[in-house]
């Protein structure tokens, strides 16, 4: 924990000019995009819930806990005293800490248990907040909030584990599903020789007995590449069978009690994200159970693809908010050439670019949230999440490794030191560009839900179109967009190139329509006018440097 009263007079010289400790925080309190965002997106009801979360994921001792858990990682622990194989992942307390907090605040099921208007803003809302102290939790969290439709493919199934997830109890025991208070659920796709291509997998799945096809048992042999949150209670993984590549559910415990054959090989040592555990893991001769249609399983797991990468889009956004927060800390108390770093010119050109990129990021997830949670109940609203996970995910991504990396510039030397938050944040930044579908991927799902599902086009232009009028250079995004995506030669090489005109255009729209005048002019005169380099810092002269640097919660 910081110190309170720390000595400033040392022997040669004395402390000055060094900004005092941020302390705690009040993430949501200090976030007017966010409110405002909570409250245009159906979801003002859960304004408390969130409001006194941000304040507990913001405290000292939530930062301490991340800390500690990201200083001490995760180790193996293969087998017991006894030379028993458990294939168990031990952590630190800090980690059982930071789980405890989510769960107990219904961070992976917030959606669920609130069947209402605006419940998926409002999750999002919630992942945003704690992802910006500490994103390994939120591997977990994120994939028992996306398991949740891709288990309603088989009744049974769901019927038996999603009461399970929906509790706020956090259960770290290993021991089966079925006598914890609380589990969570993980998902193994990966394998060494397809990667992305799962088509690719070489797991094969034997029916168990003489049933087969949905919500039978089924004997999994194999291997899995990228297996993240090992000690989740079950998984869901693809595998093929003799009629095609099957999803099944894999519980760690088999239903007579005995410990699963996963097999853990190594862990990771990954370039961020340390609290978090990933590993290698052999499939030997694992129970399992169908689920969904046999030979359709990517049709069945895609479904909880979807609710990951909303989660990557809302991690995202939250590393930028929380790089901007430590770079408004830092430069409003730290004088250069007799000035504050605020208050010198160019210094304020990063700060408010910094701004209105964190503040356009919110907005596309919290908008995001919204139409997945009304998908159910209005096909235009579907069809836009199906396309706007895919744009949302690829863009928030991109543009956070190069927006962390700045805010970490604005402090100088002090920046680059392990003691500070920001050589975690950056790290983190890259994963979520990675993970669940990198860019090339996503870019090439845009093109599939374009130009493979008739009612995404329209409902995407319905939705950026609204903000018609606003501003003359979105005006004429919109037509280049227009031009562009109906253009089909050359699509795969023009992919990233489409998609990232949507993200800008969507994200234009939304501030043209919703931010103040100052935030969505200074971001389309940056980033839809003739000149935009992608770097931060070259607003033109005559921004609102002020109002932007207010409205982002800039000390006064």
């Amino acid at each position: 924990m910081t110190l309170r009263n720390p000595i400033s007079h040392l022997p040669t010289h004395e402390v000055t000019n060094v900004p005092p400790p941020l302390g705690d925080q009040d993430l949501y309190g200090i976030d007017m995009p966010l409110k405002e965002g909570l409250r245009r997106e159906g979801a003002d009801w859960a304004k408390k819930a969130v409001s006194d979360f941000g304040r507990a994921a913001g405290s000292e001792e939530t930062l301490e806990w991340a800390n500690q858990a990201n200083r001490y990682p995760p180790e193996m622990k293969a087998f017991d005293r006894n030379g028993m194989r458990i294939n168990q992942v031990t952590f630190h307390p800090a980690y059982h800490d930071l789980m405890l907090l989510a769960i107990e605040n219904d961070l992976p099921s917030f959606a669920w248990n609130n069947p209402r208007e605006g419940n998926h803003v409002a999750h999002g809302a919630l992942s945003y907040l704690l992802n910006q102290v500490e994103g390994g939790v939120l591997c977990p969290m994120a994939m028992t909030y996306a398991v949740v439709p891709a288990l309603k493919a088989t009744p049974e199934i769901a019927n038996e584990w999603i009461p399970r997830l929906l509790t706020r109890k956090y259960d770290k025991r290993d021991i089966p599903a079925a006598e914890k208070t609380g589990i969570t659920m993980g998902m193994f796709m990966t394998e060494k020789q397809g990667g992305s291509d799962v088509r690719a997998n070489s797991t094969t799945a034997e029916p168990e007995g003489s049933a087969s096809g949905s919500g039978a048992p089924y004997i999994l042999s194999g291997h899995k590449f990228f297996c993240s949150a090992p000690m989740s209670d079950a998984f869901l993984t693809l595998a093929y069978t003799d009629n095609g590549l099957s999803c099944f559910l894999m519980p760690r415990w088999r239903p007579d009690g005995t410990r699963n054959g996963l097999y853990i090989q190594r862990l990771k040592d990954k370039l961020g994200n340390k609290s978090n555990a990933s590993c290698e893991m052999e499939l030997v001769n694992v129970s399992a159970i169908m689920l969904g249609e046999e030979g359709r399983g990517v049709r069945t797991i895609i479904n909880m693809v979807q609710g990951t990468r909303y989660y990557c889009a809302i991690g995202s956004a939250a590393l930028m908010r929380q790089g901007l927060v430590q770079a408004l800390h830092h430069t409003s108390h730290r004088s250069a050439f007799q000035k504050k770093l605020i208050q010198q010119p160019l210094m304020r050109n990063v700060l408010s670019d910094l701004a209105i990129e964190s503040e356009a990021a919110t907005a596309l997830f919290l908008r995001l949230g919204r139409a997945i949670g009304e998908s159910e109940s209005n096909p235009a609203e579907a069809a836009l999440a199906r396309i706007g996970t895919a744009v949302g995910k690829y863009w928030i991504c991109k543009r956070a490794p190069g927006h962390v990396y700045e805010a970490m510039e604005c402090h100088g030397g002090p920046g680059y030191i392990e003691e500070s938050i920001m050589p975690r944040l950056y790290r983190e930044t890259p994963l979520n560009s990675i993970w669940e579908g990198s860019g090339n991927v996503i870019c090439l799902d845009v093109l599939r839900a374009l130009y493979k599902d008739p009612a995404a086009l329209p409902a995407f232009f319905t939705e950026i179109e609204q903000a018609k009028g606003g501003n003359r250079l979105l005006d004429a995004a919109i037509e280049r967009l227009k031009t562009e995506a109906t253009e089909t030669g050359d699509l795969e090489i023009r992919a990233r190139r489409i998609t990232e005109m949507m993200a800008l255009a969507w994200q234009g729209a939304l501030l043209v329509r919703h931010s103040s005048v100052e935030v969505a002019d200074a971001f389309c005169a940056s980033r839809l006018g003739d000149h935009w380099t992608g770097a931060y810092g070259a607003l033109p002269n005559d921004t609102n440097f002020a109002a932007i640097l207010t409205r982002a919660g800039a000390p006064l």
